[in-house]
């Protein structure tokens, strides 16, 4: 409704949309809104991205201390709570946040929920490290991914009013997928924060823990042990099993969406591609997907029929 305003605690947030700031550029789990995106649902998908990233900012920028950073998103998940009721806190810290993502809420229904997720794990980010706490098996890490990537693709679904059951599934097998890629893409950013994101049971079979992995810290140029390699050829596979799990999703999206997603599909699939032409030593290297890229995915985007299968490699032994 033009022109309404929504008043609480003598603060006002518009129903006109806010100014955005600039489009989406290096959120890792993060679709970028893209030509491929219907105009009218940009402004909402930027809202969303940029409270994600900014508590992405937060969580790992800078110098503040995990007590710190706590409370700074505490304090940000306050402000969110008052957004979803079209409130605006007496001096908002985050007012180019939640300007935007309160005319979002309001225009399109977000649900709070989704976002305070993704909240509790860049919180869980924080508390839980190699030294204070692992993730013991594949669905602890997979509790993880519902909370860090999962709420993406269900925001996204959201807009786009697709709400079945099958649907939201192979939407979350696609978002754990990329977080998982992630990880492995680049162990040697997150280890070196204290951030122990393998599987212990998978460690386990390698006779691995993680103390093998402190030869990652700063400054340490020892070469990382074959069994650490292996390992992230077991998880890059266990990666991709997920990616063709939810990847009948791109012909149950309408038009637009559906392109976006198959190109968001065959970039994960074409980072672990990369994974495996490296010897899955991601340790010493990093895999990243370029320009030059950009003819193979839009092929392979175009070849996904619904009978459509990715290659898939072996399982490691």
């Amino acid at each position: 409704m033009p022109g309404h305003r929504l008043v609480a605690d003598n603060r006002r947030v518009s129903a006109t949309p806010p100014h955005l700031a600039a489009p989406p550029a290096h959120y890792e789990n993060f679709p970028v809104a893209s030509w491929l995106c219907p105009p009218h649902l940009r402004p909402p998908i930027a809202a969303i991205y940029h409270f994600a990233r900014t508590a992405d900012d937060i969580a790992d920028e800078g110098s503040a201390s995990p007590g710190e950073r706590l409370a700074e998103l505490r304090a940000y998940r306050e402000e969110l709570a008052a957004a979803a009721q079209g409130q605006a806190l007496p001096g908002s810290r985050w007012p180019h946040v939640f300007g935007p993502l309160a005319y979002s809420i309001a225009r399109h229904g977000l649900p709070e929920d989704l976002l305070a997720d993704l909240l509790s794990a860049f919180m869980q980010d924080i508390e839980k490290t190699r030294d204070r706490g692992t993730y013991a098996d594949r669905a602890e890490l997979l509790d993880y991914c519902r909370r860090s990537a999962n709420p993406i693709g269900r925001l996204l679904l959201h807009l786009y009013d697709v709400h079945d059951a099958e649907a939201l599934a192979q939407s979350d097998a696609i978002c754990s997928a990329l977080q998982l890629i992630n990880f492995w893409q680049d162990p040697s950013v997150d280890l070196p924060r204290g951030r122990f994101y393998f599987p212990l049971t998978d460690c386990a079979r390698r006779r691995l823990g993680p103390e093998n992995f402190k030869v990652f810290e700063p400054l340490s140029h020892a070469p990382p042990p074959q069994e650490a390699i292996n390992l992230i050829a077991i998880v890059s596979h266990w990666a991709r099993e997920l990616m063709t799990e939810g990847a009948p999703l791109v012909h149950r999206l309408p038009g637009r969406m559906g392109w976006e997603l198959r190109l968001v599909v065959q970039g994960g699939l074409r980072i672990l591609d990369k994974i495996d032409d490296l010897g899955f030593d991601t340790f010493s290297q990093r895999p990243t997907v370029g320009k030059f890229d950009a003819p193979v995915l839009l092929w392979k985007a175009m070849r996904m029929r619904r009978q459509w299968r990715p290659m898939k490699a072996a399982p490691p032994r």
